[in-house]
């Protein structure tokens, strides 16, 4: 793994920080998620020297969470280190800006190799009757087109770049190609564009691998001035094989909230560990 494997890993560790912080927004916290789009790279995440995300797993998308502004040390291990002595990458300092609303990938870039990559994202109003789709390609796969009733709306979508578009609210058909076709590797499938909605859409894994996979994000309340930093929900990442027709968006929505890695279980897995 790269260094830059952390921007997105480390990030998903600031989200088990449930027992820390509160449980809902103050003034000037940001808001995190984290999509950790990695094949076959199952890590621990130690924050200010605390194991605080066990065994991260390859397809999970977490959050979002509320978090201080501020920096934290993190520091990435294997999956079965007893402590954060011996990182794989890091100790390294992770700084937060206030009122910022971010989503950090782990994810491979165009060759297979794994990288990360910060979006920050667009919670600015949408005016009535639209709604915000954003598609994000974070797979080792070439440039792509996404075709809404088979023309391309969006074009020559290259790794890790993203496109933005604000659309009347309804249903579309939409369908991902490579850049100048027409012939589906994703989809197609019924997107609904709510009104004051964004939904964001990752594409990650890998076209050789055939293991292409989708995650979904949204992010609600847009349609008018929000009372407090816009987290949205975070989906989970579903799996689309190359030509396959089965919908973009077949999984369900887990958010893995605070609870499911609260303090009283990370204790229980560092001593665990600690006598390994």
């Amino acid at each position: 793994m790269r260094k830059t494997l952390v921007a997105g890993v480390a990030a998903g560790a600031l989200i088990a920080l449930g027992g820390a912080l509160p449980a809902a927004a103050a003034d000037g916290d940001a808001s995190l998620s984290v999509l950790h789009a990695v094949p076959g790279v199952t890590v621990d995440v130690y924050v200010n020297g605390a194991l605080t995300l066990d065994d991260f797993t390859p397809g999970t998308l977490a959050g979002p969470l509320p978090l201080p502004a501020g920096t934290y040390a993190v520091a990435i291990t294997a999956s079965d280190a007893a402590d954060a002595n011996s990182p794989i990458i890091g100790p390294i300092d992770l700084p937060l800006a206030a009122n910022g609303n971010y989503t950090a990938v782990a994810h491979l870039d165009p060759a297979g190799t794994p990288t990360a990559t910060l979006y920050t994202n667009d919670t600015s109003t949408i005016p009535a009757g639209q709604g915000r789709l954003t598609v994000r390609h974070d797979a080792a796969a070439p440039a792509v087109d996404v075709l809404a009733g088979g023309s391309p709306v969006i074009t020559n979508l290259a790794n890790p770049a993203e496109a933005v578009l604000t659309l009347p609210t309804g249903t579309v058909s939409a369908s991902v190609a490579a850049t100048g076709t027409t012939d589906p590797v994703i989809g197609p499938a019924d997107v609904t564009v709510a009104e004051g909605v964004s939904t964001i859409v990752y594409a990650w894994g890998s076209l050789e691998d055939g293991n292409l996979a989708l995650a979904v994000q949204t992010i609600e309340g847009l349609h008018s001035n929000p009372g407090g930093v816009p987290a949205g929900n975070a989906g989970l990442a579903a799996t689309n094989q190359p030509g396959d027709s089965t919908p973009l968006w077949i999984g369900a929505a887990v958010i893995l909230m605070a609870a499911a890695f609260s303090g009283l279980v990370i204790r229980q897995r560092a001593v665990a560990k600690s006598g390994r």
